[in-house]
């Protein structure tokens, strides 16, 4: 994958400024970018430890939504 210099930058003195890896600026990034940030928070907040899904459900949660994304076509992007 390649980085621009100036947002590799950029996500080094974001890093450096909270307290994050690197790489969890640009996840952070995608999944605000892709729709999906507070998602996960969404959903593990409304679950408590006792029926929290096993790695297969999980998992098989993650493939159907995955697909279900899929399904609704490509999205999008204006060119700035």
């Amino acid at each position: 994958m390649y980085i621009d210099d100036a947002l590799l930058r950029a996500a080094k003195v974001t890093a450096a400024r909270t307290g994050k890896r690197e790489y969890e600026i640009f996840e952070d990034a995608l999944r605000e970018h892709l729709g999906l940030a507070g998602v996960v928070e969404r959903i593990w907040a409304g679950i408590d430890a006792a029926h929290a899904p096993d790695e297969t459900e999980a998992a098989r949660i993650a493939a159907d939504e995955l697909t279900a994304v899929r399904a609704e076509g490509p999205v999008r992007h204006r060119a700035g």
